[in-house]
């Protein structure tokens, strides 16, 4: 359970053995303490100036306790004025942590991490008079939250409440974002600390004051990482996370580059979502990288019947097809993976703390907005079947029934690749379009992740460009009945979302990856179609 003793069991003979030189080495050349003392040459030259900024996650245990009484003390006053109601706009190292720690504290938060006009007025439904909004970017100006920003806040002055008393920043020093938080006298700005990457600050403000707002237990959470920071700074083939990222950098170099991730009774809700940012966005560049999987339960497709090209490790108890298995409380289990996933990069020769292949898709949906002629203009489907448009990619005819056009995509999946499945939808409405991931692994023939757009453009996005190139996408877009304007902007949530999809489209085919994108005209109807053509696929 998520209160057991934090430890990485290798359950495998062979990768154990396997990865045996490589924690030896990783001990000789002192790299725990070398990390725990913020050195930046563990990367080599090319990332050291990089490195140099972006260390300070390595005591976050200790250095994020001010915000204990801060979060605290605006809990409390929110709570007297009947506020109790908190909403999340955040995107990847933003909402991803703060999502795990609700969840497995039980308590309520809503999360907006996307751009469906669905979901932002499902959270527009709810009772604005009981309701705090934390604003979190650390840059200040990622698209998707400052649309809920200004979404949230003029439905706040219709509702005849002050915005600058219900909404909360989080975000680095010195940002746009801070700035206008200042300017209009924001409820509060919280300050995180700079010298930590996005997907490496669970521990700061960006995971600590929406969930804390929430009612998590967010001293708790630091102290299970200070119990085992010492353990993970330790120079000694007993570390946790030298044993996981040996293990890690052993199964790659051995051609297992994904690493599929289930939960086995770990206790936690969702660690696998926030380690898959982790992994892909730290690993996935210069070719090379591990591709993070995450499953169902041990049982699942990928999991259960990995091939050479993956590694099942299982968060919690070691069982089953697990080969790692990763056990600890929350804070540690934060800390842990951290740690070792800053070490793999350094087994795999990459710099694990930037994301040169993420702006890519972003230029191009920004190329898409400013041009509404051409997000407008966009090819005519290949055919029409049902409630689906079908969009064939280049080596893809899209004839035939959706089966056929299935059928003949998957074909183009290298052995050893993967699919990714790609869902600009509603992740609460349309949450039956996450059952495809299992429908299709053990057809597809090929490890095949699950990912909600563009939440997942903050995550997995960067392995996808960056990292082996052997993916094939399937991209499901669907109509808008309701959209949302974004005030003061010349977009919708919905053109922004459908400009997001075809963006990153656009970039992955230039990066000569094979794109699917099946449009939903009619979403419930044109997701029930789909999976009756997948479960027409043989196995």
């Amino acid at each position: 359970m998520a209160g057991e003793q934090t430890g990485v069991g290798i359950a495998d003979p062979a990768l154990e053995a396997a990865a045996a030189p490589l924690l030896d080495k990783l001990v000789a050349d002192g790299v725990a303490g070398k990390l725990a003392a913020q050195d930046p040459t563990l990367w080599g030259s090319d990332a050291e100036a990089e490195a140099s900024i972006r260390l300070s996650w390595t005591t976050l245990h200790k250095s994020s306790r001010p915000l204990i009484g801060e979060i605290e003390a605006l809990r409390t006053q929110l709570r007297s004025e009947g506020i109790d109601r908190v909403v999340l706009a955040g995107m990847g190292g933003s909402s991803l942590a703060p999502e795990v720690i609700a969840a497995t504290e039980g308590v309520a938060l809503t999360v907006l991490d996307t751009t469906d006009p669905g979901q932002v007025a499902d959270a527009l439904a709810g009772d604005l008079q009981r309701t705090v909004v934390v604003v979190s970017s650390k840059s200040g100006t990622t698209v998707e939250t400052d649309s809920h920003r200004r979404i949230f806040a003029a439905a706040f002055r219709e509702a005849g409440i002050d915005p600058a008393r219900r909404l909360v920043v989080v975000t680095d020093p010195g940002s746009p974002l801070a700035e206008l938080g200042e300017a209009e006298g924001y409820r509060k700005v919280f300050l995180a600390d700079p010298h930590v990457g996005g997907r490496y600050s669970a521990l700061t403000a960006f995971g600590l004051v929406p969930a804390g707002l929430a009612g998590a237990d967010v001293a708790r959470l630091l102290d299970q990482a200070a119990l085992v920071a010492d353990a993970i700074a330790a120079d000694s083939a007993d570390n946790p996370a030298l044993r996981l990222a040996a293990a890690l950098g052993a199964a790659h170099a051995d051609g297992a580059e994904k690493v599929v991730l289930a939960d086995t009774g770990s206790g936690i809700a969702g660690l696998g979502d926030w380690a898959e940012q982790l992994i892909a966005e730290s690993t996935g560049k210069q070719g090379t990288g591990l591709l993070p999987v995450v499953v169902e339960n041990k049982d699942a497709p990928g999991f259960a019947d990995a091939g050479s090209d993956a590694t099942p490790v299982a968060i919690g108890p070691a069982t089953g097809a697990a080969k790692i298995a990763v056990a600890g409380p929350l804070g540690a289990q934060f800390l842990l993976w951290e740690t070792a996933v800053a070490v793999a990069g350094r087994l795999l020769g990459i710099n694990p703390f930037d994301q040169p292949d993420v702006e890519a898709a972003k230029k191009a949906a920004r190329s898409l907005l400013d041009n509404p002629d051409a997000l407008r203009g966009t090819a005519e489907p290949s055919a029409v079947i049902g409630a689906v448009e079908v969009y064939a990619s280049a080596g893809t005819t899209g004839e035939g029934t959706l089966a056929d056009v299935l059928r003949e995509f998957l074909a183009t999946a290298p052995e050893g690749g993967y699919l990714a499945v790609q869902a600009y939808l509603d992740r609460l409405d349309d949450a039956s379009a996450s059952l495809l991931r299992s429908e299709l692994a053990p057809r597809a023939g090929v490890q095949t992740t699950f990912g909600w757009g563009p939440r997942f453009l903050h995550s997995t996005g960067q392995y996808h460009k960056g990292g082996h190139p052997n993916g094939i996408f399937l991209q499901l877009t669907g109509a808008a009945d309701d959209d949302l304007d974004v005030p003061d902007r010349p977009y919708s949530l919905g053109t922004l979302q459908l400009a997001q999809a075809l963006g990153d489209g656009q970039v992955l085919a230039e990066h000569g990856r094979p794109v699917l994108r099946l449009h939903l005209t009619d979403r419930a109807a044109g997701l029930a179609e789909l999976m009756r053509a997948v479960q027409e696929l043989a196995r």
